[in-house]
């Protein structure tokens, strides 16, 4: 299957350099550009890309008001979006994931990274760049919500709760499995329940809840718990 992208970024020059690198990948397609956000907004809804890849700061509308209208809370069909900066202590970046964002990338991520990003938000997951995933989900833990986190429909198991934690940790599938040594397909079971009784749409709100819900405090590290 072919992974059809959307590309907005204001300057040309990136927007054909990430059109370049996504283009030489055989799985993936650039099928529309915008160099605002009001027209990445409508090429959106035109074109119904798989992904739609928007740079942070745009005119008209930045990449954060174009992520809520595609993928924030209330929207019925959400989009997979992901946002990509120059800045890794950005502060859109923080409004981003708040608003839906799907990942987040460094515009010197490199080709691999980015073919990465897009293969996992086409797949429903989330990739941060692991250069600053640590750091940008500690820097949202610090960011007073003015609200507790909502409690989930039913208790996680022990096993959830320390899915949860290698999530938040910004740890893929494989390095999940890896790090608890359960399979791939138990990792992707728990993480489905989880966004059940979470109500999560994507690893990055479950990364979220569990700074909400003082399960990791910043600067404390947390390892799993249970061994089952």
């Amino acid at each position: 299957m072919t992974i059809r992208v959307l590309v907005a970024d204001d300057q040309a020059i990136i927007r054909t350099g990430l059109r370049i690198m996504l283009n030489a990948q055989p799985d993936i397609e650039v099928v529309g550009e915008a160099g605002d956000g009001r027209e990445a907004v409508r090429l959106a809804r035109e074109l119904r890309p798989d992904v739609c890849l928007f740079d942070i700061r745009m005119p008209e509308l930045d990449g954060l008001e174009a992520t809520r209208q595609l993928a924030g809370p209330g929207v019925d069909d959400p989009m997979a979006v992901v946002v990509i900066t120059t800045f890794d202590l950005d502060e859109y970046v923080y409004g981003a994931l708040r608003v839906g964002a799907r990942g987040f990338l460094l515009k010197d991520a490199g080709p691999d990274l980015l073919a990465q990003a897009m293969r996992a938000a086409a797949d429903g997951e989330a990739l941060i760049a692991p250069s600053v995933t640590v750091r940008l989900l500690r820097a949202f833990a610090t960011v007073p919500t003015g609200r507790p986190a909502k409690p989930p429909i039913d208790p996680l198991t022990p096993r959830e709760e320390d899915v949860l934690l290698t999530v938040a940790r910004g740890l893929t599938n494989a390095e999940v499995a890896d790090t608890l040594r359960v399979s791939l397909s138990t990792v992707k079971t728990h993480l489905a329940s989880l966004m059940a009784k979470l109500g999560a749409r994507n690893r990055v709100e479950l990364a979220m809840w569990a700074y909400e819900s003082g399960r990791i405090t910043p600067g404390i590290p947390s390892q799993p718990t249970s061994s089952a």
